[in-house]
């Protein structure tokens, strides 16, 4: 998402990836944004055959490319993680792993449509965090509504607990998207 309606990923200072999600990308002993840059390094070469189409959907919806780019990066690996297109236990659906269990999927998994249906999900998420605490930063709604994205906004309580996702989870979903948001816009997704 870029600066202006939908806040600036510059504006965050994201803890990243915890060591329990470096350890399961396969990037050793390392946490916080170091990790998540590192993973992110890793899926940048295949993440480029998306590249283009990242780009296109993501400025007709005036969304940071980074953004998606971090989103398809920490949900597939680039698409690396899935089988036949599916990922988390077959709820998942695509890059962007848009979750049967409240969307039908559109498109085929590695789509221009599929990404869009994403995007549409994540710009829908940023909205309600919006609304849910007008109060917050541009930048804070921001981060507010990638949580949503992997958790659904109506679950997004506070800044403090903005990453308590699961009970047992890494609790850091957004902050290692938007430190891995931050690598892609210095490398080429912008």
């Amino acid at each position: 998402m870029s600066s202006g309606q939908y806040g600036d990923i510059w504006d965050l200072s994201p803890t990243g990836a915890s060591l329990k999600t470096a350890r399961a990308s396969r990037v050793g002993d390392l946490d916080g944004v170091s990790a998540s840059k590192k993973i992110a390094s890793v899926d940048l070469p295949h993440l480029e055959k998306y590249k283009g189409m990242i780009l296109q959907e993501s400025k007709a919806a005036n969304v940071d490319p980074a953004g998606v780019a971090a989103i398809i990066s920490r949900e597939t690996n680039a698409g690396r993680a899935l089988k036949n297109g599916y990922g988390d236990g077959g709820n998942g659906f695509g890059l962007m792993q848009v979750d049967k269990r409240y969307h039908t999927g559109v498109g085929d998994w590695n789509s221009a449509e599929h990404v869009r249906q994403g995007i549409n999900i994540l710009v829908d998420s940023v909205t309600a965090v919006q609304k849910k605490f007008p109060g917050w930063s541009k930048a804070q709604q921001l981060q507010g509504g990638i949580a949503g994205y992997n958790f659904r906004p109506k679950n997004v309580q506070s800044w403090e607990r903005l990453d308590y996702t699961t009970k047992e989870g890494p609790r850091d979903y957004s902050n290692d998207v938007v430190a891995r948001a931050q690598y892609y816009r210095e490398n080429g997704y912008k």
